[in-house]
């Protein structure tokens, strides 16, 4: 009994201690990442914003980090040579940073919804002539995917927050937001509610639609 009790607590001691090591890894690598010098352009761009009065929330990136990180992001891309993220900005002004924040937020959030729904409507454009849809079907089609900003709007998941920066405006305070949206994932928010919409505004057959609804796979 005795010999099993020190097992137990011979592994349970590797586990807290291997946890423990990854976390101090995890921290090195964050303050490595910190205290990592940035590109010179980038460093030139944040003292321009630092110029105009910009700060950051307490416990926030560095300017220069949250333009780095946006600028790195920009350059990703999937598996098809394509670029893996949107990214919209917004800037508002309120009494409140928090106020201010939300709003700008708001505005990015519901520029990343126009952004997808203009990619879609050209890629549903080249789709509506191979499923032979009649002159009514196709003006509906395009109906229906240019209303739809305000509804993915709605449907955006987890956003990526790249920059959140902020400024005195008097007594209000301005924010200045820069979001990031996965690629992917946005063309799958839009084809589920372009497919409810059709679906409900339409009477264009099943298997139409579908062939609509492939772009981007």
């Amino acid at each position: 009994m005795k010999a099993t009790l020190k097992l137990i607590a011979a592994i349970a001691f590797i586990f807290f201690a291997t946890e423990t090591i990854q976390a101090q890894q995890s921290e090195k690598q964050l303050k490595k990442e910190v205290s990592s010098k940035t590109s010179k352009s980038v460093r030139k761009d944040a003292k321009k914003y630092v110029k105009q009065g910009y700060y950051v929330a307490p416990g926030g990136l560095p300017i220069d980090k949250q333009l780095e990180r946006a600028q790195m992001k920009a350059y990703e891309t999937n598996d098809k040579g394509e670029p893996k993220y949107l990214i919209e900005s917004g800037n508002s002004v309120a009494e409140t940073q928090t106020a201010a924040k939300l709003q700008a937020t708001e505005t990015a959030k519901l520029s990343l919804a126009g952004q997808i729904s203009t990619q879609v409507a050209a890629l549903i454009e080249n789709s509506i002539a191979n499923q032979q849809l009649n002159t009514e079907e196709a003006a509906s089609v395009t109906k229906t995917v240019a209303a739809s900003k305000n509804l993915i709007a709605q449907e955006l998941g987890r956003v990526i927050p790249l920059v959140e920066m902020y400024k005195k405006i008097g007594t209000n305070v301005e924010a200045n937001v820069q979001l990031a949206y996965d690629m992917e994932a946005a063309f799958d928010i839009a084809r589920k509610v372009i497919r409810k919409s059709l679906e409900e505004e339409t009477k264009i057959a099943h298997e139409k639609l579908e062939g609509l609804l492939k772009f981007n796979e």
